[in-house]
């Protein structure tokens, strides 16, 4: 992948210019100290040193600067009602204890008061015109957003994703390396992170369709589902399968149950949340059962169905184990 046009301004009396890998890095003197510009959401974001005070919304989000060692600069997060699963059953546990907890919801009073100098969010994670959180606004208390790579809008739209899933993560790593100041470690983790993603994709049995899948979060009536520029879908092609939504060119959205069972899936993915009755994995796969038109879909009448935690499923250092995890679930039914 193309590294994003970074810049480098430094403490230094040369400015020096050079490409490398088909990014251009320059290096030019800078008496406040580091001053960097990356691409976020195919704009160019320039960041006045090195941040301090960061503010997250989402559990995948925070567990991206946690992986990058940068618990320390969190000052507050915030992130679903259903949280408490996601952090239980996180690497990063220990970080999220230690870490200031802003609330449920994520609004302008919550992110003000923690002062922060970087807001780490995305469209429909934390940013939304309903509630006046928005880039524009976080500019406007004197700091800096930025977006999460999956949840960018398409030009002229307010559809999200403008590139591979995996990609917007390794995107997103890379940036927040050199944002902070931490590019060598942000490199380990994206390469660690394609060996993990090869290793389960080459395990899908050769010569074989891929197996037909679909994302099931929850119905309100009708099922949330990912399409084809959010994690799961990827997470599934990297596994050996395919999503039976990845027409959608849009990331988590609404389907209709018609169109799911048409599509006859062969195997099923849940979004756990943990969260207690009527979102537990069990009620959701009764309620599965039950439907009408699923009940009837390979997926159901073979139970092929399974379950991951919430983080694992949107843009976060937990994807690559998803599609182990989704890989050896494939294999373990013969798929």
């Amino acid at each position: 992948m193309t590294h994003p046009r970074r810049t480098w301004a430094l403490i230094a009396a040369t400015t020096l210019a050079l490409s490398a890998c088909g990014a251009e890095v320059e290096t030019t003197a800078e008496p406040g100290g580091a001053t960097v510009t990356v691409t976020n959401c195919d704009e160019p974001l320039t960041v006045d040193g090195v941040p301090q005070r960061v503010v997250t919304n989402d559990t995948g989000i925070t567990e991206m600067m946690f992986a990058l060692g940068l618990a320390d600069r969190v000052v507050g997060f915030s992130a679903q009602a259903s949280k408490d699963g996601d952090i239980e059953s996180s690497p990063w546990k220990a970080d999220f204890e230690s870490t200031p907890d802003i609330g449920d919801t994520f609004t302008r009073e919550a992110v003000q008061a923690a002062n922060p100098d970087f807001v780490f969010a995305g469209w429909n994670y934390g940013y939304k015109e309903s509630t006046g959180l928005t880039p524009d606004w976080v500019r406007s208390i004197g700091a800096t957003p930025y977006q999460l790579t999956e949840a960018c809008r398409q030009p002229g739209t307010t559809q999200r994703g403008i590139m591979d899933p995996l990609d917007a993560l390794y995107a997103d790593i890379e940036n927040l390396g050199d944002i902070f100041d931490v590019r060598d470690r942000a490199d380990d983790l994206v390469a660690g992170y394609r060996e993990q993603v090869a290793d389960a994709n080459a395990t899908a049995p050769a010569g074989q369709d891929p197996t037909r899948m679909f994302l099931f979060d929850s119905a309100t009536p009708e099922p949330f589902t990912a399409g084809r520029t959010a994690a799961p879908s990827q997470i599934f092609r990297e596994a050996g399968g395919s999503n039976i939504f990845d027409d959608i060119d849009n990331s988590w959205t609404t389907a209709s149950w018609e169109a799911a069972a048409q599509r006859d899936p062969q195997a099923i993915v849940i979004v756990d949340y943990n969260s207690g009755a009527g979102e537990t994995v069990e009620a959701k796969i009764e309620q599965l059962r039950q439907h009408p038109l699923m009940s009837g879909t390979t997926a159901v009448r073979e139970n092929n169905i399974t379950a991951l935690p919430y983080a694992a499923l949107v843009e976060g250092p937990r994807n690559p184990q998803a599609v182990t995890s989704v890989a050896d679930f494939l294999r373990s039914k013969g798929l």
